[in-house]
């Protein structure tokens, strides 16, 4: 696979494209059903309009089943954000998306890639770490939460010279 797909198909009639413009309507819905706090239209206008790089995956009848924008610079990749639908979930959609950003990486000779993730959301977390990121921080109040407060997010990163799990997704 590309790291930089025009659209690319899996065995399992998946289809990988980069996002755009006319995606948005789909990821804003999903984005707003999986979150409580969810990015705006205009946070994946200016994403785009940046040239982040992100991409959807969709079914073969057209639904939208998952997405991440990530940013890179400094010699380093920041996965901003992914999301796959409740009811895809648990089938390696987000190993899909997150092998084709390691993959980029390589092809941009960038050796790390950083995300954070709710200090609560133990599963993905959990996730994370069988695909091999490590966690090396905490920042304080740095998502929204209910009545005003602030949530704080587990850092973790991975480096791409060591990551092996995502080889077969390339």
């Amino acid at each position: 696979m590309s790291a930089n797909p025009k659209a690319a198909t899996s065995g399992l009639g998946v289809l990988m494209r980069p996002m755009s413009l006319a995606a948005l309507d789909g990821v804003v819905a999903l984005e707003a059903e999986v979150y409580p706090f969810p990015w705006t239209r205009g946070n994946f206008v200016d994403s785009l309009a940046a040239g982040y790089p992100a991409w959807t995956l969709n079914g073969s009848g057209g639904e939208l089943i998952a997405y991440c924008v990530a940013m890179h610079g400094a010699g380093e990749m920041h996965l901003l954000n992914i999301t796959v639908a409740p009811v895809a979930r648990r089938r390696g959609h987000a190993r899909r998306l997150l092998g084709a950003l390691v993959a980029l990486c390589r092809e941009k000779g960038i050796d790390r890639l950083w995300l954070e993730v709710r200090l609560a959301n133990v599963e993905a977390q959990a996730t994370y770490r069988h695909l091999g990121f490590e966690q090396v921080g905490v920042r304080k109040g740095y998502y929204p939460a209910p009545a005003g407060s602030r949530e704080d997010a587990v850092v973790m990163s991975l480096g791409i010279d060591a990551a092996r799990g995502f080889d077969a997704m390339e």
